[in-house]
């Protein structure tokens, strides 16, 4: 009798690397190589090394399970093996002014978003400046995030995590939740993997040609318009200790959240953003 492992949950199949590579690698495409690992600390750290090592554009990089993923403000990512999606893109968006460059978080939860929304049937919002949130019993939950992080001059290496088939009892914290507590019409991570590239794809490619243009290339209006932020009464918790309390009122050219503050309106370039109340 087969002892069952952590890897054997017939529910959570392994992703099939060769048809993936055949599906996202082509002429017209920015993905240049695919690999598929059963596990390792972090696709981002991984990625990285490879970047510094000369890597081109376009690798993916796609774990089975991550032991120490990491997101915005190193906090822990983890979930078992299967259950998501965690992967790590390298792009080198040359030709793009260095200031656009903090467009591609953003960039990256657009198009995530609407893969999502599209293979999965499940309504996906963005929570400023990169989390990805779904709705379950009428609560928001994170169901996944972005974390972006520079490689040498060139280079930018894209992390995504999403959890897919969490259940309720496996969940790391109150507040996350899953695709499949969302009531996803469909939890096969080949096509939603697929479908994230895909999307990724077309979203870097058209704001590559626009120079980087958040507005030109739509994705600064894009983002206002799937971003849960927006309208809301927010409090920022900035380096340093500060806290900042307002209402998200916009998106700025640079891709910061504008706040409505009593002392006038503030933009917010980096740091936690709690919803305080629904719009």
């Amino acid at each position: 009798m087969t002892t069952p492992n952590r890897w054997s949950d017939l529910e959570r199949p392994p992703l099939g690397e060769a048809a993936l590579r055949r599906a996202v690698i082509a002429p017209d495409s920015p993905w240049t190589s695919l690999d598929v690992v059963e596990a390792t600390g972090s696709t981002n750290s991984d990625l990285v090394e490879r970047a510094e090592a000369g890597a081109p554009e376009g690798a993916v990089l796609v774990a089975e399970e991550q032991t120490a993923g990491r997101g915005r403000l190193d906090r822990q990512w983890s979930a078992p093996p299967r259950s998501g999606l965690f992967l790590s893109v390298l792009l080198r968006p040359a030709g793009v002014p260095v200031e656009r460059w903090g467009w591609l978080p953003l960039l990256a939860g657009v198009a995530t978003a609407t893969a999502l929304s599209r293979t999965a049937g499940v309504d996906t919002a963005l929570k400023w400046p990169n989390d990805l949130l779904v709705t379950i019993d009428g609560e928001e939950r994170k169901t996944g995030g972005i974390l972006a992080e520079r490689t040498g001059a060139t280079g930018v290496v894209i992390g995504i995590g999403i959890n897919v088939s969490l259940r309720a009892d496996e969940l790391p914290v109150p507040a996350a939740g899953s695709l499949a507590l969302a009531g996803a019409k469909s939890t096969d991570r080949d096509p939603l993997l697929r479908a994230v590239l895909r999307s990724l794809a077309d979203w870097y490619t058209e704001w590559r040609a626009a120079g980087g243009d958040p507005a030109a290339s739509r994705l600064q209006q894009t983002y206002a318009a799937g971003c849960a932020t927006l309208g809301r009464e927010v409090r920022a918790e900035l380096p340093g200790g500060r806290e900042l309390v307002g209402t998200a009122v916009g998106v700025d050219d640079d891709g910061r959240l504008m706040l409505a503050t009593a002392d006038g309106e503030q933009a917010v370039g980096a740091g936690d953003v709690v919803h305080v109340r629904r719009a």
